[in-house]
């Protein structure tokens, strides 16, 4: 089924939070030298930002969404991957913010599979010395 051109909207305008210090702002379409920076440090060329929260973009609980969260990061450090976590953003604030980690090193494919595990209508996905985007999943 395709996404509502709205959904799709706001996912391409909204403001995913890595929680370093301090903040950094991933946009969909503009370059981050400071994210290239963080994948320099990380020796890797790719990372992907990723969520469990409100599958398919249906409201769930905090606890549901916490439970979500905890099975995504078990999956992340069993297979070894660094990761931050961060919290994707409206900077209308009209939706509440949903917790988020940017997974370094994950090869493209490999972030897509958990975005279809986890259920999510999108990724974002950024090599370093690109913009990030927006995959739909």
């Amino acid at each position: 089924m395709a996404l509502a051109p709205e959904l799709i909207d706001a996912y391409e305008n909204a403001d995913y939070v890595v929680f370093t210090d301090p903040e950094l702002v991933l946009r969909i379409g503009e370059p981050s030298p400071r994210l290239d920076a963080l994948l320099e440090a990380e020796g890797a060329t790719a990372a992907a930002y990723i969520t469990a929260a409100n599958p398919r973009g249906e409201q769930k609980t905090g606890a549901e969404n916490e439970s979500a969260g905890a099975a995504l990061d078990e999956l992340l450090a069993s297979a070894g991957y660094p990761r931050y976590a961060g919290e994707g953003r409206d900077p209308e604030n009209r939706r509440a913010a949903e917790p988020s980690v940017l997974v370094i090193g994950i090869y493209r494919a490999n972030a897509e599979a958990l975005g279809r595990i986890f259920g999510q209508n999108a990724i974002v996905f950024v090599e370093k010395g690109s913009a990030p985007e927006l995959v739909i999943c």
